[in-house]
């Protein structure tokens, strides 16, 4: 499936006269395809799949011929698909259903009812798929979307690869790709083993492992941030940066995900993938290109460089709680161990907070705060580099009242942009200082909304550009990570974990991780 280059996006401001803007994989215009779509009748495909295909229908980025089959237990005819789709834009989409154009979209709206441990479904799919490729003149070229529990990966591999479903990647024969939804393992070797038989059907060019925070408008902006702007790289180092956080917070409790949280968990859940995602972009060193390859190489060395938290030394750099009964925007929420489908001794944590350290010139001695939780007092996501103070002089000498450190603050969610603290003189006689922040706001800056984390990641999936996308070797050194505090909680043997109340910002003991290095968390 070749890519070509696509003219400027309407929606994007234009370059002043004179420059251009660098392509990066926006203008990746993708060949024709079908996406085939396992669990097309979940959750995940009616809420974000869909709506991010009809979005990019909108704004004029699929490619001119294209089709979707979603394969389910449900016994839906296209038609009931096709409704439930449009109900799944009406309610989801970022932009509004266009009776105009709603009409060719779903006529590309097709489904097939079959359960994945039924070795008969690949030879049903097959047939329907050469069907709609024959009818709408498709050449073939595929992509397997694997909205299914990680335990379904490989007997859906197995079976399309026995169907004679897939090819090895060949100009000369159509394209098959694969999408794999985290979580990928509970732990090292069992992703290790998801990836071996993954591996053994698609070649590693083929594999698009997708974390949905990568696909959001600032993490991609942080290229930008920092490659793109001679003022931040230079002083991107621990001579001038104090420490880093990273939060993720959740404001709803563990809901009906409880059966899936509870043989998971925040460090499993949240930070193997989507927070160290961050982290891997914010540590990162210079890329000398913007090929996938060259972009992930990068990411994956910050993760090499990760200091070991094994046996013991989780006692001082991990913090792990539960939350008790509390409410949240006036919603009572009860304890984790009083949900239904929870356990009632369990020791699963609905909160994490990390410090780390990433080994290498550029980071020494610069602590990086990780945090995540459920039930705290809003849904947000936030990345805050924090500067070191200035000397005790002239307008910072009384150290009973030292000047606010300058921050610059990327926020991922919910409203996308970012800030930068600074210290600036109070109007008047007097030399009195403010700290002020100078903020910036996609929705106030751009006239179009962001595009959602999956229509950007799609569309990549069928350009072809894995930029954004995990590696087989990134997703076992993260877990290779990961798996050292689970072995060091594990040995502590708990009998239950420290609390703290739903809607505040997590437990005391998160707190004194910080505060004993003379810092505090951020309140978002």
């Amino acid at each position: 499936m070749a890519a070509t280059r696509s003219g400027g996006d309407a929606t994007m401001p234009q370059p002043a006269q004179g420059h251009s803007l660098p392509d990066f994989g926006r203008h990746l215009k993708p060949e024709p395809c079908t996406l085939v779509i396992f669990g097309g009748s979940g959750d995940l495909a009616h809420r974000k799949l869909v709506p991010a295909l009809y979005n990019l229908l909108l704004d004029g980025v699929l490619p001119p011929n294209y089709a979707v089959l979603g394969i389910g237990r449900k016994p839906l005819s296209d038609l009931d698909f096709r409704a439930s789709s449009r109900d799944g834009v009406v309610k989801y989409s970022r932009q509004e259903l266009a009776e105009s154009k709603w009409g060719d979209f779903e006529r590309r709206l097709f489904y097939l009812s079959g359960a994945i441990d039924d070795s008969t479904s690949y030879g049903k799919i097959r047939a329907r798929l050469e069907k709609i490729e024959a009818d709408l003149k498709l050449p073939g070229h595929r992509i397997f979307y694997l909205a299914i529990p990680s335990t379904s990966f490989a007997t859906a591999c197995e079976g399309l690869q026995r169907a004679g479903l897939t090819h090895p990647p060949d100009d000369t024969a159509p394209c098959s790709r694969v999408i794999v939804e985290k979580p990928i393992g509970h732990d090292l070797a069992s992703a290790r083993q998801i990836n071996a038989t993954i591996g053994s059907v698609f070649d590693e060019s083929q594999i698009f492992r997708i974390d949905h925070y990568l696909g959001k408008e600032t993490v991609q902006n942080l290229l930008v941030l920092r490659f793109a702007n001679s003022i931040f790289e230079p002083i991107w180092n621990h001579k001038y940066i104090d420490h880093v956080q990273i939060t993720v917070s959740e404001a709803e409790g563990v809901g009906t995900r409880a059966t899936y949280y509870e043989g998971s968990g925040a460090l499993r859940d949240m930070m193997q993938n989507h927070i160290l995602q961050l982290l891997c972009l914010v540590a990162m060193e210079p890329p000398y290109s913007l090929d996938p390859d060259v972009v992930r190489n990068a990411r994956i060395d910050v993760l090499r460089g990760l200091r070991p938290i094994a046996g013991k030394d989780v006692e001082h750099f991990t913090v792990r709680a539960q939350y008790s009964r509390g409410k949240v925007h006036g919603i009572e929420i009860p304890g984790y161990r009083r949900e239904a489908g929870i356990h009632p001794d369990s020791t699963t944590e609905t909160y994490a907070a990390l410090k780390l350290f990433v080994e290498n010139w550029r980071w020494a001695g610069v602590p990086f705060y990780l945090r995540t939780g459920k039930a705290m007092p809003k849904r947000a996501s936030e990345i805050a580099v924090q500067f070191k103070d200035i000397p005790q002089i002239l307008f910072n000498t009384n150290p009973a009242a030292p000047l606010a450190p300058n921050v610059l603050t990327l926020r991922i969610q919910p409203e996308e942009g970012l800030s930068l603290r600074i210290i600036s003189k109070v109007p008047g006689s007097k030399a009195r200082t403010n700290p002020v922040e100078m903020d910036f706001k996609y929705g106030d800056v751009f006239a179009a909304p962001s595009p959602e984390a999956y229509e950007r990641l799609l569309l990549d999936v069928m350009a072809g550009d894995a930029s954004l996308f995990m590696r087989r070797d990134a997703v076992e050194a993260s877990w290779a990570w990961i798996t050292d505090i689970l072995e060091g909680w594990a040995q502590q043997s708990l009998r239950s974990l420290p609390e703290y109340q739903a809607g505040t910002w997590g437990p005391v003991e998160a707190d004194r991780l910080i505060q004993n290095d003379g810092r505090t968390w951020r309140t978002l």
